[in-house]
This record gives structure tokens, C-alpha cells and sequence, in this order.
């Protein structure tokens, strides 16, 4: 399938899927049937910001999986593997523990701070070398800010000051839409679009380097200019997402490897797909995600996407293990 092809089915699935999800939930809104009290307020206050953000976050995140595996040249990279994500949690956690959280811009500003500060980890660990030792130490750095992160985010959660700080945190960590606004969806939109343009900015670079680390520096592949473009826009994205609604696994793993087929296979050519993919992936979960409502409220969209994308992840690794064999 052709990319302009590709682009446009993926177009039209979301068109079709947008007004879908606005009129579905526990309470259906017929636009042909009955007037349903109190329906605009639901569409405009209630569904229509979650929409957004859907699209918004779903898209960033498929097309930052789809940079990374360029990157990396590993299909099984995910954003969540630079450790940008469970630093910018540990910051939003750390919103919770002091009690800020109450502040309408501390938990994006502790999200946003963490993201920022692995990103600078980043770049001062991993910065310099060529093109495969760099890779090889920013994974390396990805994955020691990931687990550091990951702990000290148990550490608070552990010396929590009170169970409802603690409810918080934990509810949060697990990623959701729920009862988000059109604050959120200014908060996170133009940070994504921009890490969206310095990816799609990458791909070029990222397709020369698929022949080889000699081959794309004969290209004029500079690898602190590309490290530096991929740092910022896969910050910029998972930053603002995690902000936003808290850790979403597995977008950014599984999109890719269902496009890639439908690709000529360039990282360039799978990025902006990805990006559409993403968001029509994370829209239709967070639907199904209202329209089966559990007793405590409704299934949170974070754990409902690493129902599917943790067999989808085994899937991937015995795939690999057979060829291999």
C-alpha cells in the first residue's frame, strides 16, 4: 500500500471514529432519536476534551515508537524504554506527596520537570561517540534512568503522607481520560505537535541509517544533531502525555509493527502512519474503556492497554525467537 494511500484509509477510520466516540458512553447519545438531557454539557464539557486528548496522545506516542525503532534499529524499542516516562511520573508523583497537586499547573510542572530532567540525563550521559556506540549508551541510559526512576517513584508511594495521597498516586500511575478537561488538551497539544515536527525533522537521518553508521555519515548524517532531535521530540510527546493522563503503555510498541507491513519499511515512511495509528488506537480504547464501566467507576485506559499490548509484546518475542532459531 502506498503512503498517501495508507494516510488517507487511516484518515477515514478516524473521521469515522471521532463522532462515534463522542455519542458513546454510559449514557448513548442518539443524534437521530430523542434529545437526551443535558447533552451538550456532556459533549462539550465531558467527551469531546477526552477526545482530543486521545487523538493527541495517541498520536504523539505511536509516532515516537515509530522514531525509536527507526533509532534504535530494535523493533522491540518503546518511548517508555528512554526512561523520559518514569522520570516525568516520578515527577507527578512527587505533586501528590508534597500535596501541590491541588495547583492547577504543579502536576504538569512536576511532570513536565521530570521529563525535562531526563532528557538533559540523557544528552550528558549518552552524548558524543558514533553512531553505534552512541545508540548502544543512550539505550543503556534510558533503561538506568527507568529503573531509578521506577524506584524512587516506590519510595514515595511508600513513605505516602496519607491514604489519599496515596489513593492519588496510585490511580494516576495508572493512566487514564477520565474526568480530564480542555485544560489538559492546551496543556499537552502544542508540546506534542512540536516533538511531532522534530521527529518527522528525523527521518531523513533515520532512514540513512538503516544502511549502516558508515553509510549514513557518508550521507551527512551528524549523530549529536539526530540524538538531540530524537531527545527533544520523544521528551516533548511522552512529557506532555504523562502530564496530561499518566503512564500509557504500549502505543508506541504496537502501532509500528502493525503498519510496518503496509510500508516500504523507512522509519520516514511509518512515522506520520504512526501518528494516526496511535490515535485512532488510544481513541478506540479509552471508548471501550467507557462503554464497560467497573463497580469502583470504569476500567482505567493504562491497564487496558497492557492487557493487549503485553500478549502483543510475547507475541513479538516468540516471533523473534523462531527467526533466530
Amino acid at each position: 500500500m502506498t503512503r498517501p494511500m495508507l494516510l488517507l484509509v487511516l484518515a477515514i477510520l478516524l473521521l469515522v471514529a471521532v463522532p462515534l466516540s463522542l455519542l458513546a458512553g454510559q449514557v448513548w447519545i442518539d443524534p437521530f432519536g430523542s434529545p437526551v438531557r443535558n447533552a451538550v454539557p456532556i459533549l462539550a464539557e465531558l467527551r469531546a476534551p477526552r477526545v482530543a486528548l486521545a487523538l493527541i496522545i495517541g498520536g504523539g506516542l505511536g509516532a515516537a515508537g515509530a522514531a525509536m525503532q527507526g533509532y534504535l534499529r530494535n523493533p522491540l524499542a518503546d518511548p517508555g524504554l528512554f526512561g523520559i516516562a518514569p522520570l516525568a511520573a516520578l515527577g507527578a508523583v512527587l505533586s501528590f506527596f508534597t500535596g501541590l497537586a491541588v495547583q492547577p499547573w504543579a502536576l504538569p510542572g512536576f511532570a513536565f520537570a521530570g521529563a525535562a530532567l531526563a532528557m538533559v540525563l540523557l544528552a550528558l550521559i549518552s552524548g558524543g561517540g558514533g553512531l553505534g556506540r552512541g545508540v548502544t549508551l543512550f539505550t543503556l541510559t534510558g533503561m538506568m534512568i527507568a529503573s531509578l526512576a521506577g524506584a524512587l517513584t516506590s519510595l514515595v508511594i511508600s513513605l505516602s503522607p496519607n491514604p489519599f495521597a496515596l489513593s492519588e498516586i496510585v490511580t494516576w500511575l495508572m493512566g487514564a481520560l477520565e474526568n480530564r478537561s480542555w485544560h489538559e488538551v492546551v496543556l499537552s497539544a502544542p508540546p506534542t505537535l512540536i516533538g511531532l515536527a522534530l521527529l518527522w525533522r528525523a527521518g531523513p537521518s533515520l532512514d540513512a541509517l538503516t544502511l549502516g553508521e558508515a553509510a549514513a555519515r557518508s550521507l551527512g548524517v551528524v549523530p549529536g544533531r539526530l540524538q538531540a532531535l530524537m531527545v527533544l521530540g520523544v521528551g516533548l510527546i511522552v512529557g506532555s502525555g504523562v502530564a496530561a493522563a499518566g503512564i500509557i503503555g504500549f502505543v508506541g510498541l504496537i502501532v509500528p509493527h502493525m503498519l510496518r507491513p503496509l510500508t516500504d519499511q523507512r522509519p520516514s515512511a511509518l512515522i506520520m502512519p504512526s501518528a494516526l495509528a496511535g490515535a485512532l488506537l488510544v481513541l478506540i480504547a479509552d471508548s471501550l474503556c467507557r462503554l464497560f464501566p467497573l463497580a469502583g467507576g470504569e476500567l482505567r485506559l493504562g491497564i487496558a492497554l497492557s492487557l493487549v499490548g503485553a500478549p502483543f509484546f510475547l507475541l513479538l518475542l516468540l516471533r523473534l525467537r523462531r527467526e533466530l532459531v
